[in-house]
């Protein structure tokens, strides 16, 4: 370095501005994403900031600017492939806009929902929430931190002001069902989600609708599920047990699809060819089981694009929508192997995807 050696356990934003000859208002807004500086000169910045291993001092900036810099995700759980595409979507977002995000999971506990809620605040300047829960909606705005930026993800808050994205649960689950019935399935087993989960309520509403719309020729056969790969292999090995198996099952998410999937080949049964299967979401790993799942494709990472996205606008003041407003992603039937067979598939006229 020009002017001799500096001591990197020192180095500070005066010595990054001297390096690239250029001023301390200048780095500081090219390390903070401001667009009113010329991207040579931006870039120029960052190599210079890398190379010196430069570390802004995060409780600095917040004191000077009064914002930390970071997104809040609370989350039900991390675990399963949903959560890690979900976490996707938000993390390119965040880091195209240069945000750290501080993530917490609350493993189904109301409780532990509200404390990870309540420790947000002064902490982040914006936050993502994902609270599937069906009763009692009035505990999440009890513990939302006020004038904090929100955005809900597949959340059911019936008397909400805060920005909504969510999955079309009900319609994806009726035109599974319509698919299954399409393709010559007539007794139908639906493995369901947590009881007091909201998507999982609107993914057996739309089963219920679909096989109502059909007629009394159709006949459903509802078990229990938990939306983990053990509680539908718990509902494969039940259905396997009760001796007559039906023409079709459909998981109200993949991962229980996965492990039924799994119960079924312990028990030598063969899908589709002695009964078909499948699921809701379209993870990564449905399309590379051995038959491919048949599915609903939500496009997980999209979701968590969209809304990190919005909450960036809200962080901005950029609000051109009302506060309450509500975005809703319709679901994609994607036929796999696991539904039909090749020639059933060319009979009901779906395209299959991989």
């Amino acid at each position: 370095m020009e002017g001799g050696e500096v001591n990197k356990a020192a180095i500070t934003i005066k010595d990054v501005a001297r390096e690239a000859r250029v001023s301390v208002a200048t780095v500081s807004r090219a390390l903070n994403g401001h667009e009113n500086v010329a991207e040579p000169v931006r870039k120029l910045v960052l190599e210079v900031a890398a190379r010196l291993r430069y570390t802004p001092h995060a409780a600095a900036r917040s004191l000077s600017s009064r914002r930390t810099n970071t997104i809040g995700v609370v989350l039900p759980d991390l675990y399963g492939e949903f959560f890690s595409e979900l976490m996707r979507g938000i993390d390119g977002v965040a880091r195209a806009r240069r945000q750290h995000l501080l993530v917490s999971s609350y493993h189904g506990d109301q409780e532990q929902q509200g404390a990870a809620l309540r420790a947000m605040r002064g902490r982040v300047d914006g936050l993502l929430v994902l609270s599937p829960y069906a009763e009692s909606p009035g505990f999440l705005t009890d513990n939302l931190p006020q004038a904090l930026p929100t955005v809900l993800i597949n959340t059911y808050l019936p008397e909400q002001d805060h920005p909504v994205l969510s999955i079309d649960d009900h319609a994806g689950a009726m035109a599974m069902t319509a698919h299954l019935l399409e393709a010559g399935h007539r007794r139908i087993a639906f493995i369901g989600g947590p009881e007091l989960n909201f998507d999982a309520r609107e993914r057996l509403r739309g089963f219920r609708d679909a096989l109502a719309a059909f007629g009394s020729a159709a006949e459903g056969i509802e078990l229990p599920g938990d939306f983990d790969e053990a509680s539908g292999h718990r509902a494969g090995q039940e259905l396997l047990a009760a001796g007559a198996l039906p023409d079709a099952v459909f998981a109200a998410n993949d991962m229980m699809a996965l492990g039924c999937l799994y119960a079924f080949a312990q028990a030598g049964v063969r899908v589709p060819a002695d009964v078909a299967l499948a699921g809701f979401d379209d993870i990564p790993l449905a399309r590379f089981v051995h038959p491919s799942l048949t599915t609903m494709q939500v496009s997980i990472a999209e979701l968590g694009d969209k809304a990190a996205t919005r909450l960036l606008q809200l962080m901005d003041g950029n609000n051109t929508e009302t506060a309450g407003d509500k975005q809703t992603l319709v679901p994609t039937l994607i036929v796999r192997d696991s539904s039909v067979s090749t020639e059933g598939r060319n009979a009901v006229g779906h395209d299959r995807r991989s």
